[in-house]
């Protein structure tokens, strides 16, 4: 199985890219991210056409999660159920062949100290919360997504530059580490040490040819699925060119 999560920042804009990816690259899931679309208006008969199924949780102008599959979407969740406020299309969960696929958008957090910061805070203990009560650490499941956290320094082209942000903050990476904790293991990480290896670059500044990025979007598996992940990698090359996203596809693979 080939399992990709890429954050398009709106599939208005980019599908034309998306299509030629997916022609290419053929995985075999493929969540989206920051669709910014409602349900109704997003271009199934585009993906059907390549012989893909899609489960959404859509919006309207902001946030937006899709998964794309080239077998069957089945038990589809779109909601915590934790009896807190679900307004924003952040969350979808759907199982593909024997696994359970979770596909996030974490809030970005705008500035530390921000009510919207306190949020991405708690929605990332939601998540968690949410893995406590669904799922279990054996289960063969993977979590993917724009987390907008950068883990650790090596995550970072200047740790020091981005240490006060809601990217790289002390507390949102302690939030993303309990996260983890919970039986999780980074796809990236397994395959690859070293630093230098981002998925997202600001549109100003240079940031895509000097390469000052930060690795925010992840692929966390379980136990179970870790041992099944032959390689990742991140899709630099889809970052580039006039009308890309900000961000670049992360691809895993597992064997069957």
């Amino acid at each position: 199985m080939r399992l990709a999560t890429w954050n398009v920042n709106s599939i208005r804009v980019r599908k034309e890219r998306v299509l030629a990816w997916l022609t290419v690259q053929r995985p075999d899931v493929l969540c989206l991210q920051e669709t910014k679309v409602t349900d109704e208006v997003f271009p199934h008969a585009d993906f059907a056409a390549l012989g893909y199924r899609v489960a959404l949780s859509g919006q309207r102008t902001y946030n937006g999660v899709a998964i794309l599959a080239r077998t069957a979407l089945k038990d589809v969740v779109r909601c915590f159920d934790d009896g807190e406020d679900e307004a924003d299309a952040r969350f979808l969960a759907a199982t593909v062949g024997q696994v359970r696929v979770i596909c996030v958008y974490v809030p970005n957090g705008q500035v530390v100290g921000s009510e919207r910061f306190a949020y991405k805070l708690r929605w990332l203990r939601r998540l968690r919360w949410y893995l406590d009560r669904y799922h279990s650490p054996q289960d063969l499941l993977a979590l993917c997504g724009d987390f907008n956290v950068a883990p650790e320094p090596r995550d970072v082209h200047d740790p020091d530059a981005w240490a006060d942000t809601v990217l790289f903050h002390p507390d949102a990476r302690t939030a993303f580490n309990e996260l983890i904790a919970w039986g999780l293991r980074d796809a990236i990480r397994l395959h690859h040490q070293e630093g230098g290896l981002y998925s997202w670059w600001d549109y100003r500044q240079l940031a895509f040819p000097r390469n000052h990025g930060l690795r925010i979007d992840h692929v966390l598996v379980t136990a179970p699925l870790a041992a099944q992940c032959t390689g990742a990698r991140i899709d630099r090359d889809a970052r580039k060119g006039q009308g890309a996203s900000d961000h670049a596809p992360v691809v895993a693979e597992f064997t069957d």
